[in-house]
């Protein structure tokens, strides 16, 4: 390893450069964590707590269960669920069984859905009753898919819960036919009783542990294979660039287990660590309200869209935020002007910290640098996380240009995934060995390293905007439009032109109090006058009174671009 420039390191404040990382499973971590902190909750859910060892002990009777329906090592199983305590139990009894769990959002779509088994041939599936009917519809084309296992919500209640969700909302989930080719939750775990040998099969770092499916840097979804050591030094990483954590702190887990943000941070890092997961299946802006207000989290992690949302939700007044000691921003870049808004809206409920931002990817687990504690800058994503190097090349190249100039980030650690499955040519360009020796993530994404190591999130290279032979970056068209104060959210996409080759259009949600008029309009184009070139000038401004989201809350642009095409088109 030679050759690599770290300017970061003066800024790690307590955070070490290096740390040592358990070589063993996922599984094993929280069983350590279980042996030696038994009276600490690892996990809160609809008014019931879990400690640790009642927790191992639901994953040692859940492995037996997958031994006893045949599931082998290297097997993959399909958990299609919401954050619910039989997610984080099936996932942690697949680890432990040796086979690896494929994580699909519930509210995929069909097609996706037999996509997701199909491209990973899952042998097993685990869902919610709710979501039968999705699997009943495609499993003729599913041709892996030996066992469905339905889970229903109820069953992970105590007795006065169950009985209030079933009077409410279990009245409304059709009823799994009692003829259908499936194993229910209960029937499944108590099976496990037939298997009397150790379930365990013995695993190592290295070995393949998760698929989590993402669009890449091509933007084409596919399956991300990731490690145990790439969950369980992620794990330890968090810890380590927060030396405010203490054994028992609690996290609000609202980012979905099917996403590397929500598995790896909101979960994983806390249940191999001794922390608490607050699980939310579902929430809505003015649920995450009652939440912090209720469960009093000590972290909470979240995507851009989501604090957006908070600022949005009258009557606060009252909310409380001291409990607070850290509040992350990832899974997309985080507009200035709503960190100052998000910022002054803790301070104002008495939190004593700020939003630091972080940025990762799938091919990374999740984040793998972070704001530190030390510093802040304006605008920056933060440094690298302890054993995970940065450096910014010329696009297209392995060459690395001069801290202040603007190229594709590429980064290297303990985190980096093993390989893009079934994708062995997209894994070489993505993944690649450079001659310092390292292997190296390129992301896909363009940024700047300023001298002193911090790291400026600038976008997709795909996002970039090319109108009369300049380059137009929409993040920071929308950075500009969300400083006005009419303006709540903004996205701007690039639209087909026979002469500029593209032209920029801007989708602007208004704050409440302006209306969606010419006026307006003709207000933020003055404004847009004023603070961007002129080749960069949106063409045109359209209202909306909200913008299209992905399944983890981020701003879809790619939608917005296929109704311009489709417009464009016809």
């Amino acid at each position: 390893m030679t050759n690599i420039k770290t300017p970061w390191a003066p800024w790690m404040g307590e955070v070490p450069m290096h740390l040592d990382y358990f070589q063993g499973s996922m599984v094993e971590m929280v069983e350590n964590v279980a042996a030696k902190y038994p009276d600490v909750t690892a996990y809160d859910f609809m008014g019931g707590h879990t400690r640790y060892p009642e927790l191992v002990k639901q994953i040692h009777q859940c492995a037996r269960a997958l031994r006893q329906i045949g599931i082998k090592p290297e097997d993959r199983v399909t958990i299609c669920m919401p954050n619910a305590p039989q997610t984080v139990v099936m996932f942690y009894a697949v680890n432990m069984v040796g086979a690896i769990a494929n994580m699909v959002h519930p509210l995929s779509a069909e097609g996706e859905i037999e996509f997701y088994l199909n491209d990973s041939e899952s042998v097993a599936a685990l869902t919610l009753d709710q979501f039968y009917g999705k699997f009943a519809n495609i499993r003729k084309n599913t041709p892996y898919l030996k066992h469905l296992i339905i889970a229903d919500v109820a069953d992970a209640l105590n007795p006065l819960m169950k009985i209030g969700y079933k009077l409410t909302q279990g009245r409304k989930i059709p009823k799994v036919p009692k003829d259908a080719d499936v194993l229910l939750w209960k029937r499944f775990m108590a099976d496990g009783e037939k298997f009397t040998g150790d379930p365990r099969v013995k695993r190592v770092g290295d070995d393949p542990a998760v698929i989590l499916y993402s669009g890449g840097t091509t933007g084409i979804t596919k399956g991300i294979l990731l490690s145990n050591l790439n969950f369980n030094a992620l794990a330890a990483q968090i810890i380590a660039t927060n030396p405010i954590w203490d054994i028992g702190d609690k996290m609000l887990a609202i980012m979905p287990m099917f996403h590397g943000f929500g598995l790896g941070v909101s979960i994983h890092s806390m249940l191999a660590n001794g922390g608490g997961c607050i699980l939310v299946p579902r929430f809505t802006p003015q649920t995450y309200a009652e939440l912090l207000r209720k469960h009093k989290p000590n972290f909470i992690a979240g995507v851009p869209t989501l604090y957006e949302a908070l600022l949005r939700i009258p009557n606060l007044e009252d909310l409380d935020l001291s409990c607070l000691k850290g509040v992350f921003s990832g899974g997309d870049s985080l507009p200035i002007e709503l960190k100052k808004r998000f910022d002054k809206f803790l301070k104002e409920h008495g939190c004593k910290v700020e939003v630091r931002e972080g940025y990762g990817t799938t091919e990374c687990v999740t984040a793998s640098c972070l704001t530190p504690l030390t510093k802040a800058k304006e605008g920056s994503i933060g440094i690298p996380f302890p054993d995970t190097y940065y450096k910014i090349v010329k696009v297209g190249t392995e060459e690395e240009v001069p801290y202040g100039e603007e190229g594709e980030i590429c980064l290297a650690g303990p985190t980096v995934m093993l390989e893009y499955v079934k994708h062995p040519q997209e894994t070489a360009q993505t993944r690649r060995v450079h001659a310092d020796g390292l292997t190296w993530i390129h992301t896909g994404d363009l940024g700047v390293m300023d001298d002193e190591g911090y790291i400026y999130f600038r976008q997709r290279i795909k996002r970039m905007i090319v109108t009369s032979g300049y380059n137009v970056y929409p993040s920071q068209i929308e950075n500009i439009l969300d400083a006005h104060e009419a303006v709540h959210l903004s996205c701007v996409i690039g639209v087909r032109d026979p002469y500029k080759m593209q032209k920029v259009k801007a989708y602007i949600v208004l704050k409440p109090g302006y209306e969606p008029s010419e006026a307006t309009r003709q207000m933020l184009m003055d404004y847009c006058k004023k603070h961007i070139a002129k080749y960069a000038m949106p063409y045109d401004i359209e209202f909306r009174p909200d913008l299209p989201k992905t399944l983890v809350g981020k701003v879809a642009y790619r939608v917005l671009e296929e109704e311009m095409e489709k417009a464009v088109t016809a």
